[in-house]
């Protein structure tokens, strides 16, 4: 999976360094729908082994409507980029590379466990991750970044819009009734209601999306820390 010449970058680069691609790549993101109706989605989700040494990446292709498990791998390479809240897509996406490097199929929607545009510079992992590959993606995150919203209905499906200042920048989604809502945000090629519709098509009985589940189970185990808020 290839990354166009213009939008490739280096990723042992400086905090500062790091902001400055985020501001550059955040123009090219597109938040309208430009794909087919998706056949295969695939979970990613990345966990850390070695004190934070060494980072572990998953991805996890299922089919629709089916959610049977297509396809797994799971892809491990040195950390490089330290721990700093707003730029963990540089600590995480080299080794998600490597792992849809992997991949036999390639995935009609990417659901991360994370940000999308919620994010201080609209260039959450989802989003980033999604231009580099120019791919669909979405992201779907445990734990909000950015933004204020209102009282989500409790009933499944239920959701209210996210807003920093103005701009809406995703969604507070209620998967399932009595339990805590996840939070849903646009990261490339998929519009917010789109994104929504992919996610709940993926909820079972938990939570969380199947593709967050079982790109979880895979990136980690018990002794594996792991970082949260993507």
């Amino acid at each position: 999976m290839r990354i166009a010449d213009d939008l490739f970058h280096g990723w042992d680069v400086s905090p500062a360094e790091a902001r400055q691609i985020q501001e550059r790549l955040r123009g090219r993101v597109e938040t309208q729908d430009r794909l087919d109706p998706p056949e295969y989605v695939a979970g990613v989700d990345v966990g850390f082994e070695d004190d934070g040494n060494l980072t572990r990446a998953a991805v996890v292709t299922l089919s629709l409507p089916g959610l049977e498990v297509v396809e797994r791998v799971l892809a491990r390479r040195p950390t490089s980029f330290p721990y700093v809240p707003g730029l963990l897509s540089f600590r995480e996406i080299p080794a998600v590379l490597d792992a849809m490097e992997r991949l036999h199929r390639r995935p009609d929607v990417l659901l991360c466990d994370g940000q999308g545009i919620a994010h201080p510079r609209r260039l959450g992992v989802a989003a980033h991750l999604g231009v580099l590959l120019d791919m669909p993606s979405i992201g779907v995150a445990k734990s909000r970044l950015i933004g204020t919203h209102g009282h989500v209905p409790n009933h499944r499906g239920a959701w209210v819009q996210m807003h920093d200042g103005e701009e809406c920048v995703g969604a507070v989604l209620r998967t399932r009734v009595d339990v805590k809502p996840v939070y849903v945000s646009v990261g490339h090629r998929v519009s917010l209601h789109t994104a929504i519709d992919v996610v709940m098509r993926a909820v079972t009985r938990y939570r969380l999306p199947e593709t967050t589940r079982q790109a979880d189970r895979l990136a980690s185990a018990p002794a594996h820390a792991r970082n949260s808020g993507r």
